[in-house]
């Protein structure tokens, strides 16, 4: 059996998913009635955003010098959210198809996915990608030398391909037929499988997506999870055509799936080794994704909390990196803390659970992991501004920071160093490819890229620079809790954690938002943001005025005075005794705002 196990890893709208469709039509995988774009994005979501968020393998069958091969492929996200994606993808297989478009050149993301490519000592072929759109010769060239500078081969050894016409894409099953390795085929071993995704069936229970490591696994053979210690058995095997084939027998080197008939989501884990029994190590080398943001959903119904729970066990089982646990805020309810890789992974989480589980949602603000270390030199994590201890307490904060690599023409450095200046960071190095284009390496708290950073880094460069980041660790920071007081109660929900030296600045925008949303009263609220106790900065809401003289007519005005003066001081009473109430949608509306 000629095995070849492959990915196609690229930066973002590179091409990849276009790739993919030639490749399933070229091998005759999918019929020309059954084809569709994007065919291998599967979630409406992926092909009304035209990205790629789930990895997605297939197997196909390529005839070769009078040889038949079972090609399987692997399909990957090119977002930095989605990165641990990318790195499940590349345990399972033995070479990697590096795509570059050749209108954009060599990306942040095209270098991030080469690294994880090369420490899992891969075959990279190179692809240069769109050529159609590219009149100039002279430039697919000067981007071939680059990228074979690059992965350390020949220019020669690059190809140039158009994916959208199908021109040369022929040569691409060629060359991953010669030059990906073959995957270790150890027959005569225990079966051993790696998982690296899975999803929940209602009748099959977890499927759990695997490369088959070492020996066979048949039909209702026993199966044991080695990190969960989940004991089952085997109910249906097969492989991927891209949907689920059944077949009577995996062997080593190939990758299918495995129904197992779990029903609960968390007994089958992405990294873990399944086996027929416990006497066997379990395959390493795959590291647990850490969130970089987190946020906390509640649904606006407290009906839907257990539906919500639901889907987020659901969701784990093919988004391993997804980390949530409850908790409870008095204004919202109950609900989870759930960590996530970026803004792009939040929002693609948010929009499932609206369309897959019909859920309505309250989203709080984003926010990082914090460490303080009391007094006493202990340290807890702190991932809310409603777990902030009393800075009486506070020895030390220390927040997250990462390097940020901007890749970019060289003619927009000026502009970008400009920018860099109005963030915390701090330059670390320059490095030049070629004579156009440079990396920017500077190291930044993570929650300075959370919000803007993004927008304003394509705005001065015209689109054209691309970012990647990489977790370095905590450093100490000067960090405060901004608390929004409403009518003298504090609100822990619009609390943030803000650097000192912005905190006016923020505070001030804080409670003009909220003067613009908050509901009139039958007395003035008074909207404050505070550090420490001491007030920063307010806003005040004018009371409702209620037309108590509208009734009289003619008279004297003496009436009138009392009338109002009688008002007035009722007015006095509320304001000293009256609390605010304030409805879901003031939440809801407030944290739509701040995304």
């Amino acid at each position: 059996m000629n095995i070849r196990n492959f990915v196609i890893i690229a930066h973002i709208d590179h091409g990849k998913s276009t790739l993919a469709d030639r490749l399933l039509e070229l091998t005759q995988t999918i019929t020309q009635r059954k084809m569709r774009e994007q065919f291998l994005d599967t979630m409406e979501l992926e092909r009304e955003r035209g990205i790629t968020i789930k990895l997605q393998p297939v197997r196909m069958n390529f005839r070769h010098s009078n040889e038949d091969y079972i090609l399987n492929l692997i399909d990957t996200p090119g977002h930095i959210d989605f990165n641990y994606e990318v790195s499940r993808a590349l345990a399972a297989v033995e070479g990697a198809i590096l795509l570059v478009d050749a209108t954009q050149g060599i990306q942040a993301q095209t270098l991030a996915n080469l690294r994880l490519a090369q420490k899992e000592c891969l075959k990279i072929i190179g692809i240069i990608n769109k050529i159609d759109l590219v009149n100039d010769e002279k430039k697919i060239e000067e981007l071939k030398i680059e990228l074979a500078q690059l992965i350390g081969q020949e220019p020669d050894e690059i190809l140039s391909v158009s994916a959208k016409t199908g021109k040369n894409v022929g040569a691409i099953l060629e060359k991953v037929v010669k030059e990906v390795p073959a995957p270790e085929r150890n027959l005569s071993k225990s079966f051993r499988a790696l998982i690296f995704d899975s999803h929940f069936d209602a009748y099959k229970g977890v499927i759990a997506y695997v490369k088959i490591v070492d020996g066979e696994i048949t039909k209702q053979k026993p199966l044991v999870a080695l990190a969960t210690g989940a004991k089952t058995q085997s109910l249906e095997i097969g492989v991927f055509h891209p949907e689920l084939v059944v077949k009577n027998v995996l062997t080593s080197g190939e990758i299918g799936y495995i129904a197992t008939g779990l029903k609960e989501p968390q007994t089958i884990r992405v990294g873990d080794t399944l086996a027929n029994s416990f006497n066997v190590e379990p395959i390493t080398g795959y590291f647990e994704p850490q969130p970089m943001v987190w946020a906390s959903f509640y649904p606006e119904s407290a009906n839907d909390y257990d539906t919500l729970k639901d889907a987020l066990l659901k969701l784990k089982l093919n988004d391993a990196s997804l980390h949530f646990e409850p908790e409870f805020q008095e204004a919202l309810g109950r609900g989870f803390r759930i960590g996530f890789l970026g803004m792009l992974h939040l929002d693609i989480t948010a929009e499932r659970l609206k369309r897959e589980y019909d859920l309505r949602l309250v989203i709080t603000t984003p926010t990082v992991s914090y460490k303080i270390l009391n007094k006493k030199s202990e340290v807890r994590d702190i991932f809310s501004a409603a777990d902030w201890p009393d800075p009486s307490n506070i020895g030390e904060i220390q927040e997250p920071w990462v390097t940020v690599a901007i890749l970019s023409p060289t003619r927009f450095l000026g502009g970008l160093m400009k920018i860099m200046e109005s963030y915390r960071s701090v330059y670390r190095e320059t490095q030049y490819l070629g004579e156009d284009y440079l990396i920017l390496k500077f190291d930044m708290p993570l929650s300075e890229i959370l919000v803007d950073f993004h927008d304003r880094l394509k705005s001065v460069s015209e689109g054209y620079a691309s970012m990647s980041y990489e977790l370095i660790g905590h450093r100490t920071g000067d960090l405060v809790k901004l608390q929004v007081l409403i009518a003298s109660e504090p609100v822990e929900a619009f609390s943030k954690i803000v650097p000192r030296e912005t905190a006016y600045n923020q505070g001030l925008a804080l409670v003009k938002k909220l003067k613009e949303i908050v509901p009139k009263q039958n007395f003035a609220i008074a909207i404050q943001a505070a550090i420490g106790g001491k007030v920063i900065a307010r806003e005040t809401i004018s009371a409702l005025r209620k037309d108590v003289t509208g009734y009289l007519y003619g008279g004297d005005v003496t009436r009138k005075k009392k009338l109002l003066e009688k008002q007035k001081k009722g007015k006095k009473k509320l304001k000293a005794i009256g609390r605010v109430h304030l409805p879901s949608e003031v939440y809801l509306d407030m944290f739509r705002k701040s995304q």
